[in-house]
């Protein structure tokens, strides 16, 4: 008894996905041809993010390119609308907390939501690990990068 083998066709939103990061990869190569590819003294100049940022791109279209056509991707998820609202929730919380109580304590919040959104029942290890990564990216940011991010009193109380 032989069995033929079963044809599968390409993931179409895939495929599309593949095109569009390398379509997007594209754009920024040709528009990296106006900027200046000096790099002076550090060897790094003004190209040379953005033409990493496409090769990244381009790798990534490839990748999903060869997924769409393997069948290897994901099967679709129905999401629930319950952990669409755990992240809306924490997406809320941060804007409307922001400006008061600062970048740690707000984005450490939305952590914490969308931790529970992927069923992380754990509030004792999703809160500490929230505040510990969001008070380093301000760390990060506001000391070595000498940006600005809203600071709370947490962050006045530190710096």
């Amino acid at each position: 008894m032989s069995t033929s083998p079963v044809s599968r066709r390409p993931d179409w939103a895939a495929l599309g996905v593949a095109v569009f990061l390398a379509a997007v990869a594209i754009v920024i190569l040709m528009d990296m041809t106006r900027l200046s590819s000096a790099a002076g003294y550090s060897q790094v100049g003004p190209a040379t993010v953005p033409r990493w940022i496409a090769y990244v791109l381009l790798l990534l279209a490839a990748l999903t390119g060869y997924n769409a056509f393997k069948g290897t991707a994901q099967a679709e998820k129905i999401q629930s609308p319950a952990a669409v609202g755990w992240i809306v929730l924490g997406l809320v919380l941060q804007i409307v907390l922001l400006k008061t109580a600062g970048f740690t304590i707000a984005t450490g919040l939305m952590f914490a939501c969308v931790a529970r959104a992927f069923d992380e029942k754990r509030w004792h290890l999703s809160l500490p690990v929230g505040f510990g990564l969001s008070f380093f990216v301000f760390a990060v940011f506001s000391q070595l990068l000498s940006l600005t991010l809203p600071a709370g009193w947490l962050e006045n109380l530190i710096f």
